[in-house]
């Protein structure tokens, strides 16, 4: 006999990244019988809905849940549940709470004693580090890079030293700006990028972070990707233990950064990837101020 009822409580359920038909029993359910549900698109949402022709309750509702809903929205929505309302955040592909608005809810929802529960799914940083051919015993899910170059340099060289591989979400007009910098900062390491997964058109590139700068240069593939980073060997996570900067100074003003910071590493036998990041901070620092 099929349920009927779900008890009140607050649902996390994942819907598939891609194709449709990942999506487990359980969630079918909970979108079948949640009173509420919370959805970053309602239109995805109905749309999974259809496929899998799923009935809901005439007096059940859907609602927009996103980054722009407001402190009051979630205190309306926990109410509910306190009333004894089912409510379910779906995520507009794979798990809620991934580069999404809805942790805050999870944490609102604890604070006031509101059980919640989680039927898991697809994910795609976990489906990318699968197919990407790269160690998967450890790694490191940094989100999205920033979209300014300057700040996208600081924000990879701070992961240059995690012995892990790095899991990065991308968006198809800065995939090829992003690959060229992990290049200088990672250099020598192989990466992967995944497009598209679980669809029609599923694209795996595997190689030479170099190589792939260069493949994706000028172009914008389309579809969703991850991006993954081979992590750092041991050895490279060391202090420099010399101070180099006098002979950063001078070999900036004549190479640029990364080639600088080659040089002098070589000739100080020290690791490129430390003297990049002193020289990256030695370059902030003579920045005027705006």
């Amino acid at each position: 006999m099929s349920q009927t009822s779900l008890p009140a409580g607050l649902y996390i359920t994942a819907t598939p990244i891609g194709n449709a038909k990942d999506i487990t029993l359980r969630a079918l359910e909970i979108l079948r019988l949640a009173d509420i549900l919370l959805c970053e698109d309602t239109r995805t949402t109905k749309r999974l809905l259809e496929i899998h022709s799923v009935k809901r309750a005439r007096d059940s509702r859907i609602l927009a849940y996103h980054d722009h809903s407001s402190d009051k929205i979630r205190r309306d929505i926990l109410d509910n549940v306190e009333a004894g309302k089912a409510v379910a955040l779906v995520s507009e592909a794979g798990m809620p709470l991934v580069s999404d608005p809805g942790y805050r809810l999870v944490c609102d929802a604890f604070e006031r004693g509101i059980d919640v529960t989680c039927a898991p799914g697809a994910n795609a940083v976990l489906t990318a580090l699968t197919l990407s051919g790269l160690p998967s015993d450890r790694f490191f899910f940094a989100g999205f890079p920033p979209s300014k170059q300057s700040a996208r340099r600081r924000f990879l060289s701070e992961l240059e030293d995690i012995p892990a591989t790095l899991v990065f979400f991308e968006s198809p007009h800065r995939l090829a700006g992003s690959l060229k910098d992990m290049a200088g900062i990672f250099e020598g390491r192989n990466g992967t990028v995944a497009r598209e997964l679980t669809k029609r058109f599923e694209e795996i590139k595997r190689g030479a972070l170099g190589k792939l700068a260069d493949f994706y240069a000028g172009q914008a593939p389309k579809g969703e990707m991850v991006v993954l980073v081979e992590g750092a060997a041991a050895n490279t996570a060391k202090d420099i233990g010399v101070d180099v900067e006098a002979q950063l100074r001078i070999a900036m003003k004549n190479s640029t950064l990364s080639a600088a910071a080659r040089e002098v590493a070589q000739n100080n036998g020290l690791p490129r990837s430390a003297v990049y990041r002193r020289a990256l901070a030695l370059q902030q620092e003579d920045l005027p101020d705006a």
